[in-house]
Parts: structure tokens; sequence; C-alpha cells
């Protein structure tokens, strides 16, 4: 009876303690909303296109239209046909409602990001400006606001301008607008306006934080005091101090954390700051932040260590921007970028080639992503006096406002900088390296235990802390297979050597039976004809953008990269297809096609082959879903890889066994799991199953179909539809010959048009979003949406070659 007794009292204090730990986390949150409020202001604003640099004059305007934030007028004039986007001002309007006007309170209006510069009006004064895009900035609202309703006009100007970076020669585009949240932040005029922390000592036994605040109006104020409590990331009080308010700044230092929760890229712990100012035992200020306890090193002429352990680098690179809204990306997609490229084992994102969304940063503290943080200083060489007043604001703004973020280890001070000079005298060496070694001090200066990196500008690779050479094995020069010579003799040459960007473009659901070979030679398949070779130089300009070619240079560089014990690791080129002025005749027009995912987030094969190698979610992939259609001669066996992380593999061809293989990282291709196939005439079905070392099972199947005929030359197109769930019609053409052959090797460009009853979704720069796109083996689709005639949809296809097929399709209601 004592012994229930004594746990029925154990149980009490349990759920006691339950429900104050609830209600002080509830109380907490509930005092903060009330002491700082910050709300997000994106929607119902009003938006016109008008260079005028005349508030007056645009309010007069009667060419207003409806948008939510975060908007870009280049969503998709980027991705159109027609040569250039826009580039001027435009004009943003909104009505602010404050119903209650404190005279103790600051207001603010913050913007996440507007491209690339920005003039605020606030009931028709100017309240302030902003330079450079990429990076946040604050407007003191409070001089101009009244009780009631409130005018918001704001100018955004992407106008060619060569004094603010980057450069308009860069490979990529300068959206223009109000590209990010926009929020009204309202505070005590006495607050913590900046929080700097720092980790001055971290090991596995405990850490030291200190924390740097910087006060607006301390002086307003008496007998002040700043307090800081740190949770744990289980929510636990861990620490707690306070220290009197004497001044604008004040520092609060915690000694010894014991046995600290580290930060790494499996573990992202992360403890929580909450800091208050309390005058008279009235709380007047919080502040909320997060701190992550981790420590790094770059070994000379070696690997990285996280914490004390060598971890491999293995990233990727992010350009902000997706289908159909360009830069102007919610923070859902947003975060679905980021856990698609954690979901396929990356540890490291370098963030090409400017600061990101804050929602990137947070995701990356989140998930466990170390970043390579970069300022936009990209191409264009060394400016004037104003363009490097500006490059340096830029800088300090980016390191200010990314400072706390424990997943940013490198701040990079720019990328291919003396290329294309903007400016007479602009790749003048002497100069641009006295403006980089400026840019290195500052950097130091302002933050004293990151390090500094530049890629591909080699006069300055002496200046920084770590340097990427180019390397594209196998793309733009050599073969892939020299990938391992090219990074010996790197790591000997640079102290802190890491290799960002290699890959290649391939155009999603091309493929071929023989691609290129890893020692540069382009084979014909053979057939009744002798068999030719040839040596290629240059991949980029005469390959076939075969998704196959680039399965196998990745599997190579992942190859070396995984069985080099001394070497850094790499950053693949780049994460999803991206939108560029300086390729119109790509396969899909103005897109850089190097993604291992396209523009709108699905991934290509070689999205499989990173997973293969870094994901610890066991999986099985055959080589290739969009690759069901084949040719060859009858006895020829093809081979066939399946990409997975599992221990072992199975293979079945139309049910029968073809043996399991052990996964090996040190064999090529596929890490050993590939497969000859004799091809049976007709439907075969190729089923893996795959087995991990704890026995849990993944499968994957695919059903193709082989012919024993080649196709002759294309004479004609077919178009066929199908209605897909979200209720619009991809509009499939496909290239025959004259025995009705679906021609495989045919690439040439071909142009759609909704006639009528429709539109196509087009301008996204995606394989089903274009409406002129090279083919795939022979095909290429878009997608069709019926408008509201309820009229059938007509559809044609055409080129050069042939003048055009029809289809009418009858919609669905």
């Amino acid at each position: 009876m004592k012994k229930q007794n004594n746990l029925h009292t154990t149980r009490s204090i349990l759920l006691l303690l339950l429900f104050i730990f609830l209600n002080s986390v509830k109380i907490w949150a509930q005092i903060q909303t009330e002491i700082r409020t910050k709300t997000n202001i994106n929607g119902q604003w009003l938006y016109t296109e008008d260079n005028t640099t005349s508030a007056e004059q645009v309010n007069k305007s009667s060419h207003w239209s409806e948008i939510n934030l975060p908007h870009s007028w280049n969503s998709e004039d980027v991705t159109d046909l027609e040569p250039g986007y826009r580039r001027g001002a435009s004009w943003y309007k909104k009505n602010i409602q404050i119903e209650d006007l404190k005279s103790t309170s600051n207001y603010y209006l913050y913007f996440e990001g507007a491209n690339i510069t920005t003039t605020v009006y606030i009931n028709n004064k100017k309240a302030g400006t902003h330079t450079g895009g990429y990076i946040g900035f604050k407007i003191d609202a409070t001089p101009f606001l009244k009780t009631g309703a409130n005018e918001v006009l704001i100018r955004v100007d992407n106008s060619y301008n060569i004094e603010i970076i980057p450069s308009q020669k860069s490979d990529f585009y300068i959206y223009g607008g109000l590209t990010r949240d926009v929020w009204l932040l309202e505070m005590n005029k006495t607050h913590i306006s900046n929080l700097k922390v720092n980790t001055p000592k971290v090991t596995a036994k405990n850490a030291s934080v200190t924390l740097d605040f910087t006060i607006n109006n301390w002086d307003k104020i008496a007998n002040a005091r700043i307090k800081t409590v740190i949770k744990n990331p289980k929510g636990k009080i861990v620490a707690t101090k306070s220290v009197p308010l004497l001044g604008g700044t004040a520092s609060i230092a915690f000694e010894n954390i014991k046995n600290p929760d580290l930060w790494d890229t499996d573990h992202p712990n992360l403890y929580t700051l909450e800091s208050s100012i309390t005058t008279n035992k009235t709380t007047i200020d919080i502040f909320d932040d997060k701190v992550g306890l981790r420590w790094f090193e770059f070994k000379d002429h070696g690997p990285f260590y996280l914490n004390g352990k060598r971890l491999l680098i293995r990233g990727t690179h992010r350009h902000e921007e997706h289908a159909g809204v360009g830069a102007a990306m919610s923070n859902k997609q947003h975060r679905a970028d980021m856990e698609s490229i954690k979901k396929m084992g990356a540890n490291f994102v370098r963030l090409a080639h400017y600061p990101q969304d804050p929602e990137i940063y947070k995701a990356c503290d989140e998930l466990g992503l170390l970043v390579w943080d970069e300022l936009p200083w990209c191409r264009g060489g060394i400016g004037n006096e104003t363009w490097q007043t500006n490059t340096k604001n830029m800088l300090r703004e980016m390191i200010t406002q990314n400072y706390n973020h424990p997943s940013i280890i490198i701040w990079s001070l720019g990328n291919e900088m003396n290329w294309l000079p903007d400016f007479p005298d602009g790749g003048n060496t002497k100069r641009t390296n006295d403006f980089l070694k400026e840019l290195n001090t500052i950097a130091h200066q302002l933050d004293p235990n990151r390090k500094t990196a530049i890629r591909k500008y080699y006069e300055g690779s002496e200046i920084v802390d770590v340097f990427s050479p180019s390397i594209w094995s196998g793309w733009y020069s050599g073969s892939y297979k020299n990938y391992q010579k090219a990074i010996d003799v790197y790591k000997k040459q640079y102290k802190h050597f890491i290799h960002a960007e290699y890959g290649g473009d391939s155009h999603m659901g091309r493929h071929t039976e023989n691609p290129v070979t890893g020692e540069g030679v382009i084979t014909a398949d053979g057939w009744e004809e002798a068999i030719v070779q040839t040596k290629a130089a240059n991949i980029a300009q005469i390959g076939d953008w075969s998704e196959n070619y680039i399965v196998d240079l990745f599997d190579w560089h992942l190859h070396i990269a995984e069985n080099d014990p001394d070497f850094i690791g790499n950053i693949q080129w780049a994460f999803k297809d991206f939108a560029t002025p300086l390729r119109p005749e790509d396969d899909i027009p103005y897109m850089n096609q190097k993604g291992i995912m396209d523009r709108n987030g699905n991934p290509k094969d070689a999205y499989y082959v990173f997973k293969s190698y870094w994901s610890k979610e066991p999986f099985a992939y055959i080589e290739s879903h969009t690759w069901t259609e084949r040719q060859g001669e009858k006895g020829n066996p093809r081979n066939v890889s399946v990409y997975s992380n599992c221990d072992t593999v199975t293979l079945y061809h139309n049910g029968k066994s073809l043996g399991t293989k052990k996964r090996d990282s040190k064999l090529f291709p596929a890490q050993g799991l590939n497969w000859d196939i004799s091809f049976e005439e007709g439907e075969n079905l190729v089923k893996v199953e795959g087995k991990t070392k704890d026995s849990k099972s993944v499968k994957d199947s695919i059903l193709i179909h082989y012919r024993f005929t080649k196709n002759e030359a294309a004479t004609s197109f077919k178009l066929s539809s199908k209605r897909l769930p979200n209720g619009n019609y991809l509009v499939t053409a496909t290239a025959v010959d004259d025995a009705n052959i679906r021609c495989l090797d045919y690439e040439e460009r071909v142009y759609f048009q909704c006639l009528s009853g429709g539109k196509t979704l087009k301008n996204q720069g995606t394989p089903t979003g274009t409406e002129a796109i090279k083919m795939a083996n022979g095909q290429a689709s878009i997608e069709v949406a019926a408008d509201q005639s309820n009229m059938p949809i007509e559809m044609t296809v055409l080129n050069q070659n042939f003048k055009g097929e029809y289809l009418k399709i009858n919609p669905i209601n």
C-alpha cells in the first residue's frame, strides 16, 4: 500500500512539473507576443509597372493590379521565348491599418529582400532607401505612421546598373520585385536591436557562449537589466544570467555548459536563447534566438573535421528560383528544396551566388546542412568607388544578418570575379587583389571564427582561407576519369582546397544505349554497321546531353570522393535547373540544365546516384523510369544499372532472377549493381529487391518495351493526350518514321501552340512547361489547361521540317 502511495505521489509530482513547464512556455510566448509583434503583410498589395521616380505621379496612375507577396515582375518573362527580360522599376502600394499607435513603441517595415534598389514612402513622405538585392533591411516607420490608415508606397528597381553586384554578365537572372516576405514590426522604444552569439570554446565535455547585445534607446529607462535564459534542445533550462544595462551595448558570458548536445549534420541540436530587458521588474522587451554548439577545422592539404571527427563534404548548390514564380518563392517552396537536398543525403550547400531567403538558413540550421554563404561578387571584375562602397556594405550586411546561424562555416567573397569586366581596367589583377584583401579583412573583423573563400579566381587564392579552382572533368574539358589526377594536384597546391562546381547538362528523358565513355570516347551503337569511335574534347558542345552520361559522370566523381581518405569533398552543380539569359539555344531555352532536378523539383536519374552514396534511407532505383522505350539488335545484351544504398540487390527479368550482387563503393558503375539483360521483343518487366544489413527490404520495377527494329529517319509527328490528376492535359508529340515507329534518335526542337479552347502552361522552364523544346528520344510534351469556353482544346506542333500535326481534345467536365 505504501509502495502504491509513493507511486501515486511520484506521478502527481511529474504531472505538476509538466503542467508548470507547459504553462511557463505558454506564458513566455504570450508575454513575447504582447511586447514584440511581428506581423506578416504579404497580402493585398497593389502593383504597377512604371519607371517614374515620382511617388506623387505614380499615385495618380489608374493602372494598378492586385497581387500578393512575394512577387517578381520577371517570374515568367525570363523563360519566355523573347530575348531579354524586363529591367526597370515597379511600384507597390498597401494601406496598413494601425488602431492603437503607441507612443512607447517603435515601428519598422522589415523587408527580407527586394531587388535591387528600393525606396519606401509612408504617408507621402520618403521613409528610407536600400541598395542591393538578396539581403534584408529595416525601414524605421515610427516618425511617419499615424493612428488609422497608413499608405505605404514602395519603388523597386532592377535596372541595368554596373555599380551594384552581381554583374549583369552573370549566368543567372537578376529578378526584380519584392521577392521575399515583408513584415511590420512593433517593439518598445528601448529594445534589443541586435544580438551577436559566439561560442569561443566548445568541446564534447563543455561549452562557453558569449552574447553581445546592441540596445536601442538604452538611456531612456532607469534601473534596467538584461537577462538571458539558455534552454537545451529538449527545452530544459541549463543556464540563466542577468547584468545591469549601463550603455548601448551589453555582454553576457556563460562559461561552462556541461556535456553539451553538439550541433552536427546528423544531430542538428539547437539551444534556445531567451533574452529580455526589464526595468523595475517590468519586462519591456524580449528577443529569442537559437545557437548550435559545434567546432570545425580545415586540415592543411587534407580533409574537413566537424566536432573533432572527419566529415566528407557531400554538397550541392542552390539557386533561389522555381518554375512559375522565379525568385518569388514561398517559404514552403524554400523549405521543400532544403528537405529534398537533405533527403538526398547531402550535408553541405553552397548558396549560389548570393545570400538567400531567411527560411533557407533556418532550414539548414534545423536539418543539419553546412552552408557556404556567398557575397554576390560574381563576374564583372573590379569596379569604381561607388561599386566598392556598395560591395563592402553588402558584405557587412550579409555577415551581420546571418552571423548567428551555426550551419554557416564559410563566407565566400565571390565567384569568377575577374571574368568579363564591366569597368575600364576592371580586370586589373593588382586592384582586384587589393580590394579582395580589404573584403577579407572586413570579413575576419566581423567574424574571426569562420573561414573566407572564393572560387575560380586563381590570382587571389592565397588571400582567402579556402579556395576552389575550376574542375569540370568530362564536361567543359577532358574526361571524367581524370578527376583523381586533378584533385591530387590541387590538394598539394592549395592549403585548404575544396571542389565547388562539377557536373553537366542533361535533358530529362533523353537516353542513349552508348553514352560517351569515361575516357571521352563516343561509340556508335553498331547494328549492322561498323562501330565508329570519336574522341570528344568538349562534351558540353558535342555531347548528347543524355541522362545516361551525366549519371556516369556523377557516379565516377562520387566513386573517387568516397574512396579518398584525404579528400575534403565536393559540391555538385547544381541542385535544380535554373534560368539564365546566356543560354537561349539550350534544349529548354534560357535554362541551365545542370540540375539533378528539373526547375519544378522533379528528380532526374542523377538524383538517385547521389542518394545511393549518401542517403541512409533504404531505396533502390532502376535506371531509368523515363527510359521505357528501347531498341537494339536481337541477342545484343544491354547493361542495366541499379542505384541503391542497400547491402545487396537482386534483379529479376520477366520473373527470372539474374542474380544477387553486393554493393561495393570501390566498383564502377553503380557500385557494382549492374546486370547484362538480353531483352525480349515486346514487353520486359524488370524488378529489383534491395536488402539492408538488418534485413529491411525495398523494391523497384519498370516495364520496358524493347524492339529489334531500328527506326528510320523521322517523317512526321503524332500528337496524343492524357488527363492529369489536376484536371489539365499532357499533350505529347512523337516523331515517327514512315512505318509509324517512334524515332528514338530524333532530338530536334519542336514548337507547341494551343489554337483554342485552353492555354499552355508555358514559360515554366521545365520539360513540360515550354512551347519550344528539343525532343528527348523522339518525344516532347506540354501541359495544357482548358479555358472556361467548354470548347474543344485544339493543339498543334511543328518545326521547320514538319509543318504541323493537329489534335482536338474534348474537355471532361
